[in-house]
């Protein structure tokens, strides 16, 4: 990294900034979507985002970013900067997909977005005297977050630990701050180990991993009457490759366990785990448990979140053409949205306290490290959820595009503010 100056020097912000930020915006708006658009046709999950990554850093490159990649020692993180000064604001990149669904959570936007506003605010600085000085810009680019996991090791790394403030945002189908408490959250794999035998022969010498993997699930299904309400537990099974006929030595759950507090996430977790023994016990097979990863909940910093509003209040949300309300209505039918009719609207008022949510995402380890800022940006209609193919759908079109460079408009928009304070 760059040797950064410990010095203040607020901006004093015009009208020419504005027109600055605007403007660049604008001359680079088939670039910044055909950037979105490659990392949609070429989803990648969790730490293959070879292309997306690299595109995305070339994208910053070309702005006048210096890269450094491997950040924390993943191949597919990078850190990307511009200027020596304070305050040092850090822009957190996404772009991994999900199996099957491509970008139904639309990072494909949410990467491309994050770089494009910090490209902009760079814009507006360079046009002073001894422009690096004002502050440094860094874009984190953040693999793997679909599994919880890029930006924990970034930080457990002390990648984060200088920065000034934290910003990001996330596609969704409103336009707001996102003045939310996302969850604290464990994600564990159980592995079941037994003892293999003929089903039909000789099942009397088994001893089957999958009946303790079912019992493990049915244990905690009867343990969600007995928990807080916020607390999430859902799980998959990860395939043993064996047929039928072969009493199973080996059988694998994966859990995200979830809820507003870390505390409460912690003992459901531990109650997860005893059912899990439980079940070992009962079937005479043995448990290996493995914490993949685990965060705390989001912290909320209600400055930065009054101040960024402020922000969004001078951006005008973006409007629609009767093609793309045509197109809203299509998917509405299709995916059986609940919206009334109401496919997009704009800013909604900042709520006076933190909302808890039932999701979750590795950004809110970062908040308990240095202040973090996230938008939310309507990047699809009303009603569409995200891990769904309407989403998916919406992040590769104009509709996901127009929410996308809201988003930066708005991100580079709260940091110009920020550094005139």
């Amino acid at each position: 990294m760059n040797q950064t100056q410990d010095i203040r020097t607020p901006l004093k912000i015009t009208e020419e900034h504005e027109i600055i930020l605007q403007k660049w915006l604008s001359d680079h708006e088939a670039e910044i979507i055909r950037t979105a658009d490659y990392i949609f046709c070429h989803p990648e999950t969790a730490y293959q985002e070879e292309l997306s990554s690299r595109y995305l850093a070339q994208f910053l490159e070309r702005q006048g970013f210096t890269v450094e990649y491997g950040t924390a020692g993943i191949p597919t993180a990078f850190t990307a900067t511009w200027g020596r000064g304070r305050p040092i604001l850090g822009f957190l990149a996404e772009y991994d997909a999900l199996p099957e669904l491509g970008h139904a959570c639309g990072h494909n936007l949410l990467g491309t977005g994050a770089a494009a506003a910090a490209c902009a605010l760079k814009a507006v600085l360079e046009n002073h005297p001894d422009a690096t000085m004002y502050a440094t810009i860094r874009v984190y680019g953040c693999p793997a977050e679909e599994i919880m996991s890029g930006k924990i090791i970034m930080a457990k790394q002390g990648v984060f630990d200088d920065l000034d403030t934290a910003i990001t945002w996330h596609p969704f189908d409103r336009n707001r701050i996102s003045n939310d408490i996302w969850q604290a959250q464990d994600i564990k794999n159980y592995t079941f180990h037994g003892i293999s035998a003929h089903a039909s022969k000789s099942p009397e010498d088994g001893r089957s991993a999958l009946d303790a993997a079912e019992l493990m699930n049915i244990g905690v299904n009867y343990l969600r009457e007995h928990v807080p309400g916020d607390v999430r537990m859902h799980y998959a099974y990860i395939d043993n490759g064996q047929p039928a006929n072969v009493v199973p030595d080996l059988a694998k759950t994966n859990y995200f366990i979830r809820s507003s507090k870390r505390s409460r996430t912690d003992d459901a977790s531990r109650r997860v785990d005893d059912c899990a023994r439980g079940a070992a016990l009962m079937t005479g097979t043995t448990v290996d448990i493995e914490l993949v990863a685990s965060c705390k909940e989001m912290k909320i910093n209600r400055p930065l979140a009054e101040l960024y509003y402020e922000a969004m209040k001078k951006v005008p949300t973006p409007t629609y053409t009767d093609e793309e309300i045509r197109y809203a209505e299509k998917i509405t039918q299709e995916a059986g949205l609940v919206n009334d009719g109401v496919y997009f609207s704009g800013l909604e008022p900042l709520e006076d306290e933190p909302v808890p949510i039932s999701i979750g995402t590795d950004a809110s380890e970062v908040s308990h490290i240095v202040p973090l800022i996230t938008i939310s940006a309507a990047t699809m209609c009303k009603g569409t959820p995200l891990h769904h193919w309407a989403a998916a759908r919406q992040a590769g079109m104009s509709i996901g595009h127009k929410g996308m460079l809201y988003a930066a408009h708005c991100m580079a928009e709260g940091a110009l503010l920020q550094l005139g304070t």
